[in-house]
């Protein structure tokens, strides 16, 4: 079974619509994906309406990737089959739609007052599709688009960073926070791509407290090695594995395909429907 447990969309910064997601999906052959925008589950509702009119049978899984801080670092913690109408998890997602326009807005402001660089609310918001979740790509390429820099990873490098003089941090919540929501609405939580994370074997350890009960050990960016390296923590830990693209925007590595190297195995599928059974009755 061929799966793709982390995909992004235009409601944060994919891309690809909902629609084509479902359509890249299906010529590659997938079985099974999770899409799981930044702070947002909207494109859920619209690729499954879209998927009706297919005769390919696709399984699509809601999902989702809350974007929080520790110590300073960004965290990501990656959620599926929650309940989108729990109370939490909807004030959730608003707190944190709302600390993205707080910081947009400030970094603007900075932009104008230090740098001269003038790029309007509406240059970045146009960017995703309504109600979608802003943040530094949309501020990068619009800096870009303004002239500010020749390019959007000059932009990055220049104003986008965390020592930047006009970069704000977003005022966000903790990875404690996103994982005790995710499980309490009834969802796996899952740390993504913790070879982003200095002290990952630690933080996974204490986030078992709050419901944590996953790792993503298959990820594009982890080699074999890590791969096994993460792989074995899940095992000693008693926490299931998953795996995706982390998929964005075709490129050089994987094309159009959105798995570029189908490396997720197929026993990844079924032991997060398992452990989502486990929760349920619980």
């Amino acid at each position: 079974m061929k799966v793709d447990l982390h995909i992004h969309t235009y409601y944060s910064d994919g891309v690809y619509s909902p629609e084509k997601i479902v359509d890249l999906a299906l010529e590659a052959g997938l079985e099974a994906i999770a899409i799981t925008d930044h702070d947002n589950v909207m494109a859920y509702d619209v690729a499954t309406e879209y998927l009706k009119d297919k005769e390919n049978k696709l399984e699509i899984i809601r999902g989702v990737e809350i974007n929080t801080l520790y110590l300073g670092k960004e965290v990501h913690i990656l959620g599926y089959f929650m309940n989108a109408q729990d109370s939490d998890f909807k004030e959730l997602l608003k707190t944190q739609q709302l600390a993205r326009i707080e910081q947009t807005k400030e970094i603007i402001d900075l932009l104008a007052k230090k740098e001269g660089i003038r790029i309007k609310y509406e240059d970045i918001t146009k960017q995703v599709a309504p109600g979608g979740s802003i943040g530094r790509p949309h501020i990068a390429k619009a800096i870009t688009a303004a002239g500010g820099t020749g390019s959007v990873m000059e932009a990055y490098e220049k104003y986008i960073h965390d020592n930047s003089p006009v970069y704000i941090p977003r005022k966000t919540v903790t990875p404690f926070d996103a994982v005790e929501i995710i499980y309490d609405a009834g969802g796996v939580p899952v740390v993504a791509h913790p070879h982003d994370i200095d002290i990952a074997e630690n933080l996974i350890k204490e986030l078992m407290n709050y419901g944590l009960r996953g790792v993503e050990a298959y990820h594009r960016k982890h080699s074999p090695a890590c791969v096994e390296y993460f792989s074995s923590i899940a095992e000693k830990l008693g926490l299931i594995v998953t795996g995706g693209s982390d998929f964005h925007a075709p490129n050089l590595i994987n094309g159009q395909i959105i798995m570029g190297k189908h490396f997720v195995p197929e026993w990844i599928y079924d032991k997060l429907v398992e452990e989502k059974k486990n929760i349920d009755m619980a």
